[in-house]
């Protein structure tokens, strides 16, 4: 599936904006053959699986000029990457704690001449700082990733939610999400008619959890 998904979905993106995505798929692929990030069986599906799945988040939140984002688990830089082009203006941080995954981030960035991302290799609890949102696809139980995230959120917020978590996540969440009441769950098959995204969904935590 070629780039045209993406369009079909933000038809008002910028001449930049396209040629950094239409440069994805090149990159990736050059750098899954060195360093194996994205499925074999997904590097063909980029633009659907990992691209505009990253971009979901962009249908329930437009980033603010100068907020901050960590994506958390970036691993091949999503949903960071995607977002990052999308949101030119907001600064992002990718952590992953596999090193090699983060050279492939890097790569990836510097190809597409990406100036506000920044990658780390490190565990999330090592990271200094605290961000308006933090993003993630899927890499641990809610739970868990509230715990791994404590502490790492700014108190004051300037966007239309209030700050927290965005997390992508899949199938039945209610056993996962059951402490958190304020938890707000967003199906993905509301903005994507795809039938990738049926099951897909963004949740959302704010701060007070």
């Amino acid at each position: 599936m070629s780039v045209s998904i993406v369009y079909k979905y933000f038809p008002n993106l910028s001449e930049e904006q396209q040629k950094q995505l239409e440069k994805m798929e090149l990159l990736y692929k050059d750098w899954n053959l060195k360093i194996n990030v994205v499925s074999r069986k997904d590097i063909d599906e980029l633009y659907l699986r990992h691209v505009l799945h990253s971009l979901g988040i962009a249908k329930v939140m437009e980033f603010h000029p100068k907020a901050s984002v960590l994506d958390v688990g970036t691993g091949g830089g999503f949903p960071g990457i995607p977002l990052a082009i999308l949101f030119p203006e907001t600064h992002f941080t990718l952590v992953d704690s596999i090193g090699k995954k983060i050279r492939v981030v890097n790569e990836v960035v510097a190809g597409l001449g990406l100036k506000n991302v920044k990658a780390i290799h490190s565990r999330v609890e090592e990271i200094p700082g605290h961000f308006d949102f933090i993003v993630s696809r899927a890499v641990a139980a809610m739970p868990t990733f509230v715990h791994w995230t404590q502490g790492k959120i700014k108190k004051k917020s300037r966007h239309s939610l209030a700050n927290g978590i965005l997390y992508l996540k899949g199938g039945d969440l209610r056993e996962e999400l059951k402490e958190y009441p304020k938890a707000r769950i967003y199906p993905l098959s509301d903005y994507f008619q795809e039938d990738f995204f049926e099951t897909k969904k963004v949740v959302y935590l704010p701060l007070s959890n």
